[in-house]
């Protein structure tokens, strides 16, 4: 054996390390698993965009109704009474989409493969 030759046992371990790792099974499986890891970090992405817009929302919404209440305050018959109805269901529809968009993300999640 030359000095420059390698051993045997190391292309062996070599060999085996680089079919473990990189194997047609493994690699189809490790593709599917990061796959489904982006879609969940999207969905969840998604779910984090829906909170930040409700949490927008619900301040607006209150702010105004803050404001309204406080104009009744000083003229029970302010015309501007009837905005706080608007309001509400501003409010309402903002958390049916949330709901919405939770449960759309959870969906996609739950139906994408996941290896």
């Amino acid at each position: 054996m030359s000095s420059t030759a390698v051993n045997p046992q190391v292309i062996d371990a070599i060999n085996a390390s680089q079919a473990a790792a990189m194997g047609g099974q493994v690699v189809l499986t490790s593709g599917a698993g990061k796959a489904y890891q982006s879609v969940a970090q999207s969905a969840a992405i998604a779910v984090q965009d829906a909170t930040d817009a409700l949490r927008n929302i619900s301040t607006i919404t209150t702010t105004a109704a803050g404001v309204i209440i406080a104009q009744m305050l000083v003229n029970p018959a302010s015309p501007d009474s009837k905005v706080l109805a608007t309001l509400q269901q501003v409010m309402t529809k903002a958390t049916e989409d949330y709901v919405a968009i939770g449960a759309a993300a959870a969906g996609i999640v739950n139906e994408f493969p996941s290896g």
